[in-house]
């Protein structure tokens, strides 16, 4: 397994009933979920899941309901037992230790934040969050010490002494979140863990983790059955459909290269300006025209080879200058007292390799005229077309673009 994989999910199956054998056997022939339930009363929850978790990333798990991404995350501590299958962690199977073991690793390695919040209404809040700690027989005085710390990391300072049932849901699920990181789990298993809440507590809650995840550095595995929580949160994103995983990537992969059809529809509706960096859209290897060692004649040369009627302005270190206009090459061409610098529009906008495309769109307000992608030394790594951007905003290529505005001038 490799050095980062903290989780690894092998031939996972997860299957409900007495007849596990032939649904077995009907799974490896391809026989629909439907069709094992009608043959064998068996209802398949999982069907063969494999996926690897690395270690300080938030996996999420997204699906509708009915989709198994809740049986899923409790087979990886075994709340649920799988059917057949592989639970590797940290290079042993969590499927073939005993009891014992078993208690070790849910005490030690994992941490559980449920949909509900679970907390004990008669206790305090420091309480509730020292609850996994008393479990494990830690001594009251530094469980206590330790729930005042995670609490304060959470943002509940002050609420200690508290009693649940005075606190907000969001401040309630914030208990069930200090709760779990009080036991320093290496894994933070979330199930629908903000669902519950209204919508702008739900917001300022991912926030939150999204703060605490830059400190605490958890491999955390979230379930949810919004698309838009699973692209604010996930690191990289599992989709299942039916049991089964359809597609797994990064946000960007998901919404720009659907797997199928289900996970196409799935995102057809989302914000994709919010997700699409520029690194995607970027034309990569743009044609360029170095300062010192071009002018004039070879800049247009450049231009007509191209079709382009403006280009980036590089230094010998490939620093991003600015752009320089077909017209201003044309006016300097010949004049001996004239170089390429006098003419270069420096006020051009530069975004980095991850910069969203809604921010680039907010740049081409004042400006439409090319913007450059840049690394962190302000090195040139692309240039974005404003027609690329909107394409990828809308999902359609340049083309269709074309074609719809053809279109409408023509009603």
């Amino acid at each position: 397994m490799s050095e980062n994989v903290k989780i690894a999910v092998k031939d996972l199956n997860i299957i409900f009933g007495k007849h596990q054998k032939e649904a077995k056997k009907l799974i490896a022939q391809g026989v629909s979920k439907t069709e094992i339930l009608k043959k064998t009363n068996c209802t398949v929850a999982v069907t063969e899941a494999n996926f690897d978790i690395k270690d300080g990333e938030i996996f999420v798990v997204m699906g509708l309901s009915g989709s198994g991404k809740s049986t899923l995350i409790r087979a990886l501590n075994r709340l649920l037992e799988p059917s057949s299958g592989q639970v590797i962690l940290d290079g042993a199977d969590v499927l073939q230790a005993n009891n014992e073991e078993l208690r070790e690793i849910r005490r030690k390695k994992y941490g559980m934040v449920f949909q509900h919040f679970g907390l004990l209404p008669h206790r305090t809040v420091a309480s509730n969050a020292a609850f996994g700690l008393e479990i494990q027989g830690t001594p009251e005085e530094e469980r206590i010490k330790k729930a005042y710390e995670i609490l304060k990391i959470v943002g509940l300072e002050g609420y200690e002494e508290k009693m649940t049932g005075e606190l907000s849901g969001g401040m309630q699920q914030r208990v069930g979140l200090a709760r779990a990181l009080a036991n320093e789990p290496e894994v933070l298993l979330m199930d629908e863990a903000f669902s519950a809440l209204d919508p702008l507590i739900r917001g300022n809650m991912q926030d939150e983790l999204l703060n605490l995840q830059e400190s605490l550095k958890k491999t955390i595995v979230f379930i949810t059955h919004d698309l838009d929580e699973a692209l604010k949160l996930g690191d990289r994103i599992a989709i299942l459909n039916d049991g089964k995983i359809v597609q797994i990537g990064t946000p960007e992969e998901i919404l720009t290269e659907p797997a199928d059809e289900y996970v196409r529809t799935f995102v057809e509706n989302v914000n994709r300006a919010n997700i699409v960096t520029a690194q995607t859209i970027m034309f990569e290897k743009p044609t360029r025209i170095e300062l010192k060692r071009e002018g004039a004649e070879v800049t247009l040369r450049k231009m007509r080879n191209t079709g382009l009627s403006v280009l980036p302005v590089v230094d010998e270190n490939n620093k991003f200058i600015g752009f320089v206009f077909d017209d201003d090459v044309v006016k300097i061409r010949g004049d001996k007292s004239k170089s390429i610098r006098d003419i270069i529009y420096e006020y051009s906008a530069s975004v980095y390799l991850e910069t969203p495309a809604s921010d680039i769109i907010a740049a081409y307000r004042d400006s439409s005229i090319p913007i450059a992608v840049v690394d962190e030394n302000g090195k040139l790594k692309g240039v974005v077309m404003h027609s690329a951007v909107v394409s990828e905003i809308i999902g359609k290529d340049e083309n269709e673009i074309r074609t719809d505005i053809k279109n409408a001038l023509e009603i």
